[in-house]
C-alpha cells in the first residue's frame, strides 16, 4: 500500500484512515492476495479459454459490434483503468440508456442475456486482474460518474484495487429488477442503491483476509447455480 501521504488528497481523510490502518496491519495478508489472484486468475484463463472462444464466437455472429465491451471505471486510488468484458448489449448501448442497466433493458441482446444472468460477461476481466487493475474479490469498480458522489467514507474502498465479486455483488445480484421500477434508474442508483452497496464493501475492508476472500468466491459460486 501507498503510505498515507502519498494518496490522493480527497482520499485524506480522518473516515478513510480509519481502514487505511487496518489494511496497513495486514501486509502479508495482502502480498498474498494478490499471489492468489495471479495463480488462480492464469489458471482460469487456461481452463476457460474454449468457453471464451464460443462465447466470443455467439456474439461476433449473432449482433453487429465489438465481441469485447471497454469502458472506463476507477479502481485503488481513483485511478482509471479500461474493463474488458464479453459485449452483452447492441452496439454504442451508452449513448441509447443510462449507465446501470435495467431489468428487461431492450438494450441488452439475446445471447447478451444469457451471459448476464450467469456472470459470464465478467469473464474477460481475468486479464484485468493479471495485469493489476483488479482483483478477485473488492468492491466493484464503478464508473467515474458515480464514484464522484462518494462520500468520504466510501472512498476508503478505493485502498484496495476493484474486484470481480464481492458480498455487495451477490446480494445485489438483482439489483436490475430493483431499478426497472426507477423512473430515473441512474438517480436511484445513487440515492438507494450505491449507499447499501458500500455498507458491505466497507465491512468487507474491516474483516479482510485470504480466508475472507475464499469465502466470498464459494458464496458467489453457490449463488450462481442457485440463480
Amino acid at each position: 500500500m501507498k503510505k498515507w501521504n502519498e494518496l490522493p488528497h480527497a482520499m485524506q481523510n480522518q473516515q478513510v484512515y480509519q481502514y487505511y490502518v487496518g489494511l496497513k496491519n495486514k501486509k502479508n495478508q495482502l502480498r498474498w492476495k494478490r499471489r492468489f489472484d495471479i495463480g488462480i486468475s492464469f489458471c482460469l484463463l487456461v481452463i476457460l479459454f474454449p468457453v471464451m472462444l464460443i462465447i466470443s464466437i455467439l456474439i461476433a455472429t449473432t449482433s453487429e459490434g465489438p465481441i469485447l465491451f471497454r469502458q472506463k471505471r476507477v479502481t485503488q486510488y481513483g485511478r482509471i483503468f479500461t474493463i474488458y468484458k464479453f459485449r452483452t448489449m447492441v452496439n454504442d448501448a451508452e449513448r441509447l440508456g443510462t449507465l446501470v442497466t435495467t431489468k428487461n433493458d431492450a438494450r441488452v441482446t439475446e445471447v447478451g442475456g444469457f451471459l448476464r444472468k450467469y456472470r459470464l460477461d465478467e469473464l474477460p476481466q481475468l486479464i484485468n486482474i493479471l495485469k493489476g487493475d483488479m482483483t478477485l474479490v473488492g468492491a466493484r469498480p464503478e464508473v467515474i460518474h458515480y464514484v464522484k458522489c462518494y462520500t468520504d467514507e466510501m472512498k476508503a474502498t478505493l485502498l484496495l484495487p476493484a474486484g470481480v465479486t464481492s458480498e455487495a455483488s451477490i446480494q445485489y445480484k438483482d439489483e436490475e429488477k430493483i431499478l426497472s421500477k426507477a423512473d430515473k434508474a441512474d438517480e436511484v442508483y445513487i440515492r438507494c442503491v450505491l449507499p447499501e452497496k458500500m455498507k458491505y464493501n466497507l465491512a468487507y475492508l474491516n474483516e479482510f483476509s485470504v480466508f475472507q476472500d475464499l469465502k466470498v468466491i464459494i458464496h458467489t459460486v453457490f449463488a450462481l447455480f442457485h440463480k
